[in-house]
């Protein structure tokens, strides 16, 4: 049996890449923003066909752990991304697609990870630099977005408030989170009511941002909950 081949009790030849591609990253021999080693190297490292690497880096690409340049040269090759967000999302949208995650989990979710996060700003001393949220506040005040649009700016708020909390791993748990309801948040919007209803997230954004200023741990969660149950509340069935 070749070593492409794989036994049902032993890993398949990408897999072997992958944890090979792991051990380096653990140990601090590759590093986010470095690029990988060359195909043929790998492979003959591993002992496995080239195929297995590329099947792994692949892999790797659409979890969003790395970014591959084609071509030759210095700028050629594969690199890990410094902060990957993609893999989560695409892996709550799947399950969420193949009905694997309920929206109401989801939104659940949400609700306890982000309570969390507004609990951590409202408590944070020295005051959070909010500078980025605001900017995004300022840019959804722009009365010509379309909902598409504003959407897309209030989940990057969403995000930029957790940043502000300094945990990444909810940052991006969260932007996973939304990303994965994406097409049942904007499908849910309706049209007749979107100014009114764009208006009021407006306001209650802003009063998010009012509670971490002002240090009030139990407003912010308050405001947050209120926020998230009376978004999806809102949405048609």
């Amino acid at each position: 049996m070749s070593g492409e081949s794989s036994s049902q009790s032993g890993p398949r030849a990408w897999e072997q890449v992958l944890s090979r591609l792991e051990q380096m990253l653990v140990s601090g021999e590759v590093r986010p923003g470095q690029r990988l080693p060359g195909e043929r190297v790998l492979a003959a490292d591993l002992g496995v066909g080239r195929s297995s690497v590329r099947e792994a880096l692949r892999v790797m690409e659409a979890l969003g752990l790395l970014k591959a340049q084609t071509g030759s040269g210095p700028s050629a090759g594969a690199m890990i991304v410094a902060r990957p967000t993609g893999g989560m999302a695409m892996l709550m949208r799947m399950q969420v697609a193949a009905q694997g995650f309920p929206v109401t989990d989801v939104v659940q979710t949400r609700l306890v990870l982000e309570a969390e996060v507004m609990r951590t700003l409202a408590t944070r001393r020295p005051e959070p630099d909010l500078r980025l949220a605001t900017e995004l506040l300022d840019s959804m005040d722009d009365t010509a977005l379309s909902a598409d649009e504003f959407l897309i700016l209030d989940a990057q708020f969403h995000v930029a408030m957790a940043d502000a909390a300094g945990n990444q791993v909810v940052a991006a748990m969260m932007a996973g989170l939304r990303e994965s309801i994406e097409s049942y948040v904007i499908g849910g919007v309706d049209a007749a009511a979107w100014p009114s209803t764009c208006t009021r997230l407006r306001h209650e954004h802003r009063g998010l941002v009012e509670a971490v200023v002002a240090g009030d741990p139990t407003l912010a969660e308050r405001r947050i909950l209120d926020h998230i149950r009376g978004y999806y509340e809102g949405l048609r069935p």
